[in-house]
């Protein structure tokens, strides 16, 4: 969520994590579908209400 938040790119994510782009992707819209979020953006502006990134 961090990295999404931060505007890092899948690919970006990936690299760091030592993970395929194509789990990186399943992540995401997991993790959108669970918090019934429908785009980044939206993911984006809970992470900075939350605190989660700076």
């Amino acid at each position: 969520m961090r990295g999404i938040a931060t505007g890092k790119t899948v690919k970006e994510i990936s690299a760091g994590l030592a993970l395929s782009e194509k789990t990186i992707s399943t992540y995401r819209t997991r993790l959108l579908e669970k918090m019934q979020m429908h785009s980044n953006a939206e993911l984006i502006q809970y992470a900075l209400r939350e605190g989660l990134v700076d």
